[in-house]
């Protein structure tokens, strides 16, 4: 053996060791300690079937470790949904409750992608589009019931970066639609 060989195969030895280690600690991280659905049953918040696309789209797409959910408004297990304009016949705490209800929804839609909503490693962006009269301008206020929600049952993984806007209308009039991008464990 020459110098460098006697160097490298020690060296290349570490490395695997670390990389494995590292997979075990995140699978002890996943498999332990970590349990989002366990928070939902906490909250009393069963997932619904997810909904379906009303147009030619998919639920989500899965890129790398990645996955960026389509847009998804309030609607209800019984396929009513929260519509309406805030600042003129929708209050702040209705759009609340309808951007909380929006974030169980695409918590179905992950469920349903992941298996496991163990499989999230952290919630990344969340696009919060509010169906606003042109006077209102509380829009953050209305999408923190989505953002809250993230924070309650994914703890620090559910802090996220986030845009929350006011639209001329949204489809169908519901009154929030927002859109998700998620990072997963591979």
């Amino acid at each position: 053996m020459n110098k460098t060989t006697t160097f490298f195969y020690p060296f290349l030895f570490m490395l695997l060791l670390i990389v494995g280690c590292a997979e075990q600690v995140e699978k002890v991280i996943i498999e332990d300690s970590y349990d989002p659905e366990a928070k939902l049953a906490a909250l009393n918040i069963t997932l619904p079937p997810p909904p379906q696309p009303v147009a030619n789209y998919v639920n989500g797409v899965r890129a790398g470790n990645l996955i960026f959910l389509a847009g998804k408004g309030p609607k209800r297990a019984d396929g009513t949904e929260i519509t309406g304009k805030l600042g003129q016949d929708v209050t702040i705490e209705e759009g609340y409750e309808g951007a909380r209800l929006t974030a169980i929804n695409q918590l179905a839609v992950l469920k349903t992608m992941l298996g496991d909503l163990r499989k999230v490693k952290r919630i990344v962006k969340v696009l919060g589009m509010v169906n606003s009269d042109p006077s209102f301008i509380e829009q953050p206020k209305v999408i923190n019931g989505f953002s809250d929600l993230m924070v309650e049952v994914f703890g620090e993984r559910g802090k996220h970066a986030r845009a929350a806007v006011g639209m001329a209308t949204l489809p169908r009039g519901q009154a929030v639609e927002i859109e998700l991008v998620v990072e997963v464990y591979p």
